[in-house]
């Protein structure tokens, strides 16, 4: 970012811990000296402050962190940072993470050179990413059941072990299909590079207004991933003729039983997420590294 008007202020830092982890403590630390020699407030993650006592630091929930923080960092995966964004989605303050481990799709700062890294991005030296959520709600009986946000996916699927389920989707109030199989991932841009990879869909690129839904082992060959717009609206129905349980799951995170006739209902969340990066941020040299496209698989 170059245009002065345009760069944020970050007056306020939150930090956010892998979950359940004590051994981010010496990072957070770390970070916490950092801001507090540049004159920032640094507030804590109250989850990651229940595991990490060794800290100065003032504890706030997850909602106080949206409220006062003028940017909030995850120190851990991807993992963390998808939970960070469901929280977070509704308080407009942009998340930069830190990698303590492998290079993440969403993580990409390294533990390492991260001094240098915050220099730039408290500087504006930044580049600045705007990706969306999908909300869903279960509907029972006519009557609201439950649901949640997902950054990732949602994906409804059996929750037997051997058998599959048979769910009919509706796009818009349009009959799509009828599907026998184990289950079915509808995934944003951003869960494009997750489970749905693994389940044959197509990489999206990051700022696309899709969604795309991709079929878990179906039973006929003919069932395949299909892109279809961010805006529309997503009905998906547990059939009635099978006593199978069935599944929803958000980002692989949160779970839900399901039953018969039960509608798992999904649309775009309406307030997005904003993810900073380095400023020689490239998605595809993520995914070059990630998915080691260029590289020699045997010697």
């Amino acid at each position: 970012m170059t245009d002065v008007e345009q760069k944020r202020i970050f007056k306020t830092i939150g930090l956010i811990g892998k979950y359940a982890d004590p051994s981010v403590g010496d990072a957070l630390v770390s970070l916490h000296e950092y801001f507090l020699s540049n004159d920032r407030e640094v507030l804590l993650d109250e989850s990651t402050a229940m595991v990490f006592s060794a800290h100065e630091m003032e504890s706030v929930s997850r909602a106080q962190l949206g409220e006062r923080c003028d940017l909030v960092i995850i120190v851990g995966g991807d993992g963390t940072l998808l939970s960070a964004a469901r929280s977070l989605v509704g308080f407009g303050v942009p998340l930069l993470g830190i990698n303590l481990g492998h290079l993440g799709f969403l993580v990409d700062l390294c533990a390492i050179d991260v001094h240098k890294a915050l220099d730039e991005i408290l500087a504006g030296e930044y580049t600045e990413e705007n990706r969306f959520l999908i909300i869903s709600e279960i509907e029972r009986d006519g009557d609201y059941f439950g649901g949640g946000n997902a950054f990732n996916d949602v994906v409804i699927h059996k929750a037997d072990v051997a058998r599959m389920i048979e769910i009919e989707t509706y796009i818009d109030n349009k009959f799509m299909h009828s599907m026998h199989a184990d289950g079915l991932i509808i995934s944003t841009p951003t869960g494009s590079t997750a489970y749905s990879l693994s389940g044959g869909g197509p990489i999206l690129y990051p700022s696309l207004n899709v969604m795309e839904l991709v079929p878990i082992c179906p039973h006929t060959m003919s069932n395949r991933p299909v892109v279809i717009s961010g805006e529309s609206e997503i009905d998906i129905v547990v059939s009635d003729r099978f006593s199978t349980q069935a599944q929803v799951t958000y980002d692989g995170q949160i779970n839900f039983n399901l039953l018969p006739g039960d509608h798992v209902k999904i649309m775009r969340h309406p307030k997005h997420i904003t993810i900073l990066h380095p400023k020689d941020y490239d998605y595809f040299e993520i995914l070059r590294a990630k998915l080691r496209w260029g590289e020699k698989l045997r010697n």
